[in-house]
């Protein structure tokens, strides 16, 4: 089967690769959009679908690649949730595909057929397949130039044609345009072909010349949004929560064991490293199929990606290292293969592993998108507010991001109108009793944990009560939704709940009712005062 697979064009591949993403994501497809995607991706591409706007109103920086994408396809399609998920469905079939073509290139179709599945149920990747996140654009453009890298590795270095070196440039300059972080890839493998120049070893000027190409268009985007809104790498806050803030030894320090705890154990990607190390102590029973000089380059580009993500970015999320996940992955199965003729057993083991990671938490600090459970948290949201639209038509909400953005804007897919919102940063103790201070301004509340925590990890917390994390989340707990309306003098009304995530609608007997009885009294003037006071 691998074997055919292999030997069909790209053209044909490729819509099998994507009815297999779409068929397995099916249930996802209509899914209201999700917190990044909320607060940001949707609403810029959604200022370029209705403006024309490459800089989104919110000046963040970030290159246009994926606006003009989503937007360019709702005026096709019209503006809906689905059509967004299919296109996100379409850049992850594609990275799959160049997966596959990488991994048949290095080490035949039965271990690219292998490592192209592996990476298709892996989590993050799974996960990240329907979601409008710029991370899978930029991953796909970066894996399939990847492709062209690692074919040109066996040219003749002084006749490697030109069409490929164009396409390689044009690759990792839409990688770098999709989201600016992926420049580290282009910026990992010029360093190498000028190291190797220097050393005067086999290596390409022409080459060296489209890896450093992509830097200009990158450039000049950050010069072109510093020459229309006077910030170069975004508002203010945006600079400072993703470069200056976390330019200090300790925040570097504790990056880089987050980091390698993203791309050596984070949702069982521990499993295929720990069985490739297992194997290394078994005798060889072939020769590699990797080169030497592949494996130095494959190491270089997943450290590079280590070092660069513990210094950029200020939220730690493992979506940024996409197009690594694929390269550890064929890293290990060459190494299986090397060592033992049962590695199919290996990859069953470890496709297994991945595909209950989709559902079950780890007791360790993760994202809702490392897996399903965003999902769960998008679901009762949804049912939340519907409850919200349903039986409070009219209200004031209390609520924190994201769900302030889910109630107001009615694209996000939660809601058919706005609902008016009273804005909260969160739900500690601190911020709800500010709240409590204006309480007529809000007469229902649409409570949710802000700081995701499997039950698991909570189940850890309880146990460890006096350990540095769990002292620091009880610190920073968002309060129950119980605790709540103690604070604010109301009561709970509904709590949803699934696997561990929650909201709840919390109800205030004040200005929601005077609304009511002002808009239901009568107009004449002779009515009493007492009536009013009687009804409240």
């Amino acid at each position: 089967m691998a074997k055919r697979l292999a030997s069909l064009s790209n053209f044909v591949l490729f819509p099998l690769f994507f009815a297999a993403v779409a068929l397995t994501h099916l249930t996802l497809l209509r899914l209201p959009y999700f917190w990044d995607e909320a607060g940001y991706y949707i609403p810029a591409a959604l200022d370029f679908y209705r403006h024309g706007w490459l800089i989104p109103h919110f000046t963040n920086a970030h290159p246009p690649l994926p606006n003009i994408f989503l937007g360019t396809l709702w005026h096709i399609t019209g503006c809906n949730i689905l059509s967004t998920r299919l296109l996100v469905c379409a850049f992850a079939a594609a990275g799959l595909l160049a997966v596959f073509r990488l991994a048949q290139n290095l080490l035949g179709p039965t271990a690219a057929f292998t490592i192209a599945a592996l990476t298709a149920c892996y989590p993050i990747w799974f996960a990240q397949s329907t979601l409008a996140h710029a991370d899978i654009f930029s991953a796909a453009f970066t894996l399939c130039a990847f492709v062209v890298y690692f074919a040109s590795e066996s040219e003749d270095q002084r006749t490697i044609s030109m069409r490929n070196l164009i396409l390689l440039a044009t690759l990792f300059t839409f990688a770098a345009l999709s989201k600016e972080t992926a420049i580290v890839q282009p910026a990992s493998l010029a360093a190498l072909e000028l190291y190797r120049l220097l050393r005067k070893r086999q290596a390409s000027l022409p080459r060296l010349a489209a890896l450093a190409f992509p830097a200009i268009p990158l450039a000049a985007w950050f010069a072109w949004h510093r020459l229309r809104t006077g910030f170069t790498f975004g508002n203010p806050d945006y600079l400072r929560y993703n470069a200056t803030a976390n330019f200090t030894f300790a925040h570097i320090v504790s990056a880089l064991y987050y980091r390698g705890v993203h791309l050596l154990w984070q949702r069982n990607i521990w499993v295929p490293t720990v069985l490739a190390l297992a194997c290394l102590f078994l005798p060889r029973l072939e020769s590699s199929h990797l080169s030497p000089r592949v494996v130095r380059t494959l190491i270089l580009l997943i450290a590079a990606n280590w070092l660069a993500f513990s210094i950029l970015g200020g939220a730690l999320l493992t979506r940024y290292l996409l197009p690594v996940y694929p390269l550890i992955l064929l890293l290990c199965v060459a190494v299986w293969r090397e060592h033992t003729r049962l590695w199919p057993l290996l990859a069953a083991f470890t496709a297994a592993a991945f595909i209950s990671a989709l559902w079950i938490d780890p007791p360790t600090q993760s994202a809702p998108e490392d897996n399903l459970t965003y999902r769960d948290m998008v679901v009762v949201h949804q049912q939340a507010i519907a409850y919200i639209d349903q039986h409070y038509s009219g209200a004031t909400v209390l609520s924190a991001w994201p769900a302030t953005i889910e109630l107001h804007n009615p694209e996000l897919g939660y809601s058919d109108r706005p609902i008016k919102v009273f804005p909260v940063e969160n739900f500690v103790l601190a911020s709800v009793q500010h709240a409590a201070q204006d309480p007529g301004s809000y007469d229902t509340a649409l409570v949710f944990p802000t700081k995701y925590a499997s039950p698991a990890l909570r189940r850890y917390y309880l146990d460890h009560p006096n350990s540095t994390r769990a002292r620091d989340f009880a610190q920073q707990r968002d309060l129950s939704p119980r605790e709540v309306s103690i604070v604010l003098g109301g009561r709970v009304e509904k709590v949803f709940e699934r696997n561990g995530e929650w909201a709840a609608v919390l109800h205030f007997d004040r200005s929601y009712e005077a609304r009511l009885l002002i808009n239901l009294q009568p107009t004449h003037t002779d009515v009493q005062p007492t009536h009013m006071s009687a009804a409240k």
